[in-house]
């Protein structure tokens, strides 16, 4: 039993230095209060290392590591929205709503940045999971692994999503239909 410990440990302490950064950032997109977003990190860790108990090579370790943070932040906005009744809306609705305010064009890359991710955060978390997924690199294959959906239906998706950003920023926010 020692030896799955303590290759679980190497593991563990393998993924998380080369992906700490990674979950860091993902733990942050999903989470806006710093003390509730280090609250999720420790989750997402702990998740992590119990996770690997189950890692038997089926998918790349890489999809594994970010599958099991993807589960764990889901579950967290799922409870937050149901614990403070948030409204998670979907990419349509989200283009209505922005369509229906006054929207300034942003010149501060600061500022758009947080835009965007704000404009992320509002998104149903399987469509906030897919871009997540795609802001860090990973392609449609292996984000349809973590997803569970289909690459077509997951390159779809991060089409629908990055069209709707381009046309908030560099129309102002119109979108001329």
């Amino acid at each position: 039993m020692a030896v799955i410990t303590s290759n679980k440990d190497g593991l563990y302490q393998e993924t998380a230095h080369t992906y700490g950064a990674a979950l860091e950032r993902l733990a942050h997109a999903y989470e806006r209060d710093q003390d509730i977003r280090r609250d999720l990190l420790q989750d997402i860790h702990i998740a992590l290392w119990r996770s690997f108990d189950g890692f038997d090579g089926r998918c790349s370790l890489r999809t594994w590591v970010y599958r099991v943070p993807h589960n764990v932040a889901t579950s967290h906005v799922i409870r937050q929205y149901r614990t403070n009744s948030r409204s998670f809306v979907g990419l349509e609705e989200l283009e209505n709503m922005l369509d229906n305010r006054e929207a300034r064009p942003t010149s501060d890359r600061y500022e758009a940045l947080g835009q965007i991710q704000a404009l992320i955060e509002r998104l149903k978390p399987l469509d906030r999971q897919v871009m997540l997924s795609y802001l860090e690199g990973m392609d449609a294959a292996s984000i349809g692994e973590i997803s569970g959906i289909s690459p077509g239906n997951v390159a779809t998706k991060i089409h629908r999503i990055k069209s709707f950003l381009v046309r908030h920023f560099h129309e102002g926010g119109r979108h001329g239909r």
